[in-house]
């Protein structure tokens, strides 16, 4: 079966819209905070920086670097979902329910009770280790050899490791006394996002998301069905293996800047193929996109609420929205 080349001009006009909303969004989320700050402030703060003016140090260091943060945890978790799901044909699959985001924090306790300083490399690298135990493990005791990954053993699989991945954490916080360090991840904010950690999220993230643009024809391929895509002469065990190794690494890093965010990856993906389709070429930059707008969205809203947590902002829509897939029996792709 040979897949299109051509991207149709519907998905470019879909494509250019949903881009034209991110950079509105965007924009809106550095205008709007607890500091009143004028438009003409922030763009002088952006071009021609004052380091003595105290609402340009707000703009290029708080408010400027947070949006950043979410931009780049809402492509990362909206991508990983997105890879997830097809290589698992699982509609219902996400980070945070396969235990991709409880594994993460697991890692980064345990991390925090050897040391209470550590680098952002560290935590990304930490973040992705506990992210491959936890997806190993939900991967593991959600499948068979029959039928594959069951969508609905998957989440209760998802659902058990996850609570007892979360009670080991809870566990280490207490005994190590890592409450205060730790509850930043329980409750899922961009609100201390630095330069720092952007300068190194934002190569690691962009490079996954180009090898997942790279790839995407032979996951619309995989998402065919397995039989299709060996008969096609795919490599179904190297895709598979590599599509969810990259997966893990972005929740690590979502986690590792945010905290433990879900649904993202769960409600994009099925946005961007309810608007052009199941071709991934074409769903991954979307999806990438559309995650982005969602997380900066959902922390703007947090912040006028008064600094909500971002998790509860988005978990407000996604719940709904979980429980409706639910209803239609956990149906895979």
């Amino acid at each position: 079966m040979e897949l299109k080349n051509k991207i149709p001009f519907h998905f470019s006009i879909i494509f250019t819209i949903a881009c034209i909303i991110l950079v509105i969004t965007f924009w809106i989320s550095i205008v709007y905070g607890n500091a009143d700050i004028d438009t003409s402030t922030i763009l002088n703060a952006i071009f021609n920086y004052d380091p003595e003016d105290v609402n340009h140090n707000i703009i290029i260091d708080v408010r400027i670097p947070r949006d950043i943060g979410a931009l780049l945890v809402g492509v990362a978790l909206a991508v990983s979902g997105a890879g997830i799901q097809s290589v698992t044909r699982n509609s219902l699959a996400d980070p945070s329910l396969i235990g991709l985001n409880s594994g993460a924090a697991l890692m980064l306790a345990l991390t925090y009770a050897v040391s209470p300083v550590i680098t952002f490399p560290l935590l990304i690298l930490t973040g992705f280790i506990g992210a491959m135990l936890g997806g190993t493990m939900v991967l593991m005791i959600g499948s068979s050899r029959k039928d594959g990954f069951n969508p609905v053993r998957l989440i209760l699989a998802g659902a058990a490791v996850s609570a007892l991945l979360s009670a080991a954490s809870q566990a280490i916080a207490l005994y190590f006394r890592l409450n205060q360090s730790l509850i930043f991840w329980s409750s899922g904010g961009v609100s201390g996002t630095t330069w720092q950690q952007l300068y190194t999220g934002i190569p690691v993230v962009a490079i996954i998301v180009v090898i997942f643009i790279l790839i995407s024809g032979q996951l619309s391929i995989l998402n065919l069905g397995e039989s299709i895509a060996k008969g096609l002469g795919q490599n179904v065990k190297l895709i598979r293996a590599g599509t969810m190794l990259l997966s893990m690494l972005l929740a690590g890093i979502s986690v590792a800047i945010v905290g433990q965010i879900a649904f993202v990856g769960l409600m994009v993906p099925h946005i961007s193929r309810f608007l052009v389709g199941t071709d991934y070429k074409k769903v991954i930059p979307l999806t990438a996109v559309l995650g982005g707008c969602l997380v900066v969205g959902a922390d703007t809203v947090a912040r006028l609420m008064g600094e909500a947590p971002v998790s509860a902002i988005i978990s407000f829509i996604g719940v709904p929205y979980f429980l409706y897939l639910i209803k239609k029996g956990g149906r895979t792709i």
